[in-house]
């Protein structure tokens, strides 16, 4: 591999760097970026997270310890790497910088890439760690979201390139045999210890501030430093599940964002800072490919409760509630129904109702109390845990977070089908096309005027 001519200094990315035994990001992004260029399918998964497509003629290069031309930078403010990807005479290119184990970006350094991108003609910059982002234009630093840079960057969790790889893997998605053979190598390096990949493990000790203040009766303020630090584990906690739920059932999950806040993140925050604040609680809604409907859920800090569940369209081929209820209650196969209840919408402003599923086991007639006429509209099967002091704990909360909601999609969400709306059927009295033909519809139009 030829090293471009804007480079005095860099070295293509080697499966089996030659790097000192204390260059562990040096080491980990060099294995990395070799992959992103030798394994086809895992290259082209990776950078179609950032919205490159990689066709079969595509050049996929990948650089480390990399200097440009006239550069005037110190050696610790030098990018980890350089990917290239070449179509033609067209180039796209991106910075990367990654770290390892126990260390987060700083947005000072980040900004100093941005610079050596914007001068040096640069696409964007792309960072990775053991954070995590909703999306990859989703930075976690939110410093480099706010910032007027021109020069987008993208983020990678480590986690979430491991999630990528596994996927890649179970589904045998990779062609060739060798380069399969090399992810599974690259898959076993990133799961050892000593490479340091990790989830999302605990909230800040912001989380147990905010939860002292609303069991006080107080409200958090409008611009609260606390309920942003809150928010910023929470997002990197939700990704985290996201990416439990995708190894899980060997697809991408992903979470579910409104269009305004999958194009701004800034809103988002302002958005989800005010629910904070006048709901008190904390929301996701994860989809999974192919399920009846998105996993919501919901953290409150009031009730010290985590709501893990999905909501079902009533079947409107079915007259009444009870009827509705019961195609329902035959989806559910778990035995484990003592947290689980069922919230059932109804038309107009009549109010909802809620019961726990064992009472409507024993007795489905019960879901029609008071709702004489009216038809269920909707239902909401959920598992509501009370966590009591744990909620509130750093370690504990993740601990039942991560519990909960894969044990609800397992016990509940992967049995539920959606309801859709049968097809028409050909009319008895219509059977054949010439009942159709224009003489019939003759027919049908003297009959209708009562001839």
């Amino acid at each position: 591999m030829h090293r471009p001519d804007y480079l005095v200094q860099g070295e293509a990315a080697r499966l089996f760097p030659v790097l000192a035994t204390t260059s562990k990001e040096g080491r980990t992004t060099s294995i990395v970026l070799a992959c992103i260029s030798k394994v086809e399918e895992f290259g082209a998964e990776l950078m179609g997270t950032v919205g490159k497509r990689i066709g079969k003629r595509t050049e996929v290069e990948t650089y480390t310890e990399i200097v440009f031309k006239n550069e005037k930078v110190q050696v610790k403010d030098r990018p980890d790497g350089l990917i290239v990807l070449r179509n033609g005479s067209k180039e796209w290119r991106a910075l990367v910088e990654a770290k390892v184990g126990n260390s987060d970006l700083g947005a000072d350094q980040i900004e100093k890439y941005r610079e050596i991108a914007k001068e040096h003609g640069l696409d964007c910059v792309i960072t990775i760690s053991n954070q995590f982002a909703t999306q990859p234009a989703h930075h976690p630093v939110e410093d480099v979201r706010k910032s007027r840079s021109k020069i987008p960057v993208f983020h990678w969790s480590w986690m979430s390139i491991l999630t990528i790889i596994d996927i890649l893997l179970k589904q045998d998605n990779v062609a060739d045999e060798d380069q399969k053979l090399l992810l599974n190598e690259l898959r076993r390096f990133l799961t050892h210890e000593s490479a340091g990949v990790k989830g999302f493990d605990r909230m800040p000790p912001e989380w147990a501030e905010i939860n002292r203040l609303v069991s006080a009766g107080g409200k958090i303020p409008t611009k609260s430093q606390e309920s942003s630090a809150v928010l910023d584990a929470w997002h990197q906690e939700t990704r985290d599940l996201s990416l439990i739920l995708s190894r899980q059932t060997e697809t991408a999950v992903q979470e579910k964002l409104p269009r305004k806040h999958q194009m701004d993140p800034v809103q988002r925050r302002k958005d989800e800072s005010q629910f904070l604040r006048e709901d008190r609680q904390l929301k996701s809604v994860l989809d999974v490919p192919d399920a009846a409907a998105p996993v919501e859920i919901v953290a409150d800090l009031a009730r010290r409760t985590i709501d893990v569940g999905m909501t079902l369209r009533a079947p409107e081929d079915k007259v009444s509630s009870r009827a509705r209820l019961n195609w329902l209650l035959r989806q559910v196969k778990t035995e484990k129904i003592d947290e689980v209840f069922i919230r059932m919408t109804w038309p107009g402003r009549s109010e909802s109702t809620q019961f726990q599923l064992a009472e409507l086991i024993a007795d489905p007639a019960i879901c029609e109390k008071d709702k004489n006429g009216l038809q269920v509209t909707r239902f909401h099967i959920f598992i509501a845990r009370r966590l009591g002091s744990k909620f509130t704990q750093q370690i504990n909360f993740i601990k039942e977070l991560e519990d909960v909601v894969p044990f609800f999609y397992r016990e509940i969400g992967q049995n539920l089908q959606e309801w859709r709306k049968p097809p028409p059927k050909i009319k008895a009295n219509r059977s054949d096309a010439e009942d159709v033909d224009v003489d019939a519809m003759q027919v049908d139009a003297e009959v209708d005027r009562g001839e």
